[in-house]
């Protein structure tokens, strides 16, 4: 089991290398000019040389690419040519509320997910099989933005439910500030006690995760019923049939089990299309994260914002990987051996 997660971790160590340089390779063919971003619209011709050789445009890319990875590995991304800020501290800043509504979403996707796969399993061929697979068909193919604006305008705008955009009221949280203990607002208000302030941030969240949630929902379910339909001609399957057990006991028992590490292994790649996924939502929702700041970063040519953010999500990603592989071998020790 150690060297199986040693062998893994230094293979997510060269797979993040790979990133940061095939990254900041593809963020240097856009055409753009870092230097004038910096300096602004009326910046003179001399200035933006200076702010060249500031940032380091001027030397060759080889140089600039060794220089850019000793940096990450010191903890030093970058300026961000449109805040003027480290871009590490940008995305420390945002990551939390992006993670938050990412991992609130597959709690909501998997707490539905497994269920309806286990419901049209039990009844497969059957009505609640056909209401599952279609709803699974609806959520898998709806568009995430469109989504996104049926329930603004459902809960929001007509029935005046919940917020229409933002993460929370501004009055509220300034009258009952949270403290931060795990870095995710809605944990840290619900671990402290601070139920004025759960109430508000679950307020706002709800719409956003729902909508990231649909479509690891509509997955999850298609992965369970499939899993727990082969798994019914598994010979202790049979076995257990055979000596009375209920149809009931006989997949949430049994059949269940076989099915937990294709959805840890599915998970890890529900979780990199999540990430993503949110940068749509929080525009729609006007949600500070990650997303919003990397629409920005695009928007203004902000080379070492969207390189940040790139390499950020890859490094969540590759983390969350390394995270399964450990889960899964830890459930089947089979795993490590290989």
């Amino acid at each position: 089991m150690i060297r199986y997660a040693a062998r893994r971790s230094g293979l997510a160590v060269l797979v993040a290398l790979g990133v940061v340089v095939l990254t900041f390779l593809l963020a240097r063919a856009v055409p753009s000019d870092p230097a004038g971003v910096w300096a602004g619209p009326r910046a003179s011709a001399a200035e933006r040389a200076r702010v060249r050789v500031e940032l380091g445009l001027d030397r060759p890319v080889t140089a600039q690419i060794a220089s850019y990875v000793t940096g990450v590995l010191r903890g030093d991304w970058g300026l961000s040519v449109r805040t003027h800020r480290p871009v590490l501290a940008d995305l420390l800043a945002l990551l939390p509320g992006t993670l938050q509504m990412v991992l609130a979403g597959l709690a909501v996707g998997l707490a539905v997910g497994v269920p309806a796969g286990l419901v049209a399993a039990r009844w497969y061929g059957r009505a609640p099989d056909t209401l599952v697979r279609s709803g699974a068909l609806l959520s898998a193919s709806i568009p995430t933005f469109w989504l996104a604006l049926l329930l603004q305008t459902l809960f929001a705008s007509r029935l005046g439910l919940l917020p229409i955009a933002g993460s929370g009221d501004r009055q509220v949280l300034a009258a009952h500030p949270v403290t931060t203990v795990t870095g995710l607002p809605l944990l840290d208000a619900v671990l402290t006690g601070n139920g004025a302030a759960a109430a508000d941030l679950f307020d706002h969240l709800l719409l956003p995760a729902l909508v990231v949630a649909s479509y690891p929902a509509a997955v999850v379910a298609r992965l369970v019923r499939a899993s727990l339909l082969d798994a019914a001609g598994e010979p202790h399957i049979q076995m257990a049939r055979s000596l009375g057990f209920p149809e009931r006991a006989v997949l949430g028992r049994f059949a269940l089990r076989l099915t937990w590490n294709p959805v840890l292994q599915l998970n890890a790649l529900i979780f990199g299309y999540a990430l993503v996924n949110t940068f749509l939502v929080e525009e729609v929702f006007d949600y500070p994260g990650l997303g919003r700041y990397a629409a920005e970063a695009v928007r203004s040519l902000d080379v070492p914002a969207v390189v940040g953010v790139t390499l950020l999500v890859a490094l969540l990603y590759l983390a969350a990987n390394l995270a399964v592989d450990l889960a899964q071998a830890a459930l089947d020790p089979r795993i490590g051996l290989r």
